[in-house]
């Protein structure tokens, strides 16, 4: 099996071609810190060469930028190539099968990160609770929800018996 997973930051912005045939291909590196620091305490970082195809190729040269935080999973792929002066090169890459977007969308408008989007609420209606009349007055005007009994099953489960 050739899997590989990898959470890295962007190295430079994406570069979005297309072949002769008509199929976008997006290239980009990026850095990833290893775990563990070496034996001076200095923290290494491994650079990966990342190959985008087709629509997901086309998202992340349209949503990704140098910096941004990304999840890659893939496959290992080695290459034979002949640079421009003539000379055999080898490369190894990742070829992606799926890539995550882990930097907020936030950071990329100036607003706060997890800020919640201002959305137009024109077609929204307010629920029409109706007031019970024999509250006291004291109590709320609002009708609370049903309070909803748990079944008997699992009323005495320990965090032991749960499976997550």
């Amino acid at each position: 099996m050739n899997k590989i997973m990898l959470i890295g930051n962007l190295t430079f912005d994406p570069e979005l071609r297309v072949t002769p045939t008509g199929t976008s291909v997006c290239t980009f590196n990026i850095a990833v810190n290893r775990r563990f620091a070496s034996q001076n305490g200095e923290r290494q970082t491994d650079f990966f060469r990342i190959v985008a195809w087709r629509q997901l190729g086309e998202n992340c040269a349209k949503y990704l930028t140098k910096g941004k935080k990304v999840f890659v999973s893939g496959e290992l792929q080695v290459r034979t190539y002949e640079d421009k002066n003539g000379v055999q090169r080898t490369t190894v890459e990742v070829a992606a099968d799926e890539i995550e977007f882990l930097s907020p969308r936030a950071q990329d408008n100036g607003a706060t990160p997890y800020q919640t989007p201002n959305y137009q609420t024109s077609n929204y209606q307010t629920p029409n609770y109706q007031s019970q009349p024999n509250q006291s007055s004291n109590a709320s005007a609002i009708t609370q929800p049903p309070v909803v009994e748990m079944p008997d099953e699992f009323k005495d489960l320990d965090d032991d018996e749960l499976p997550f």
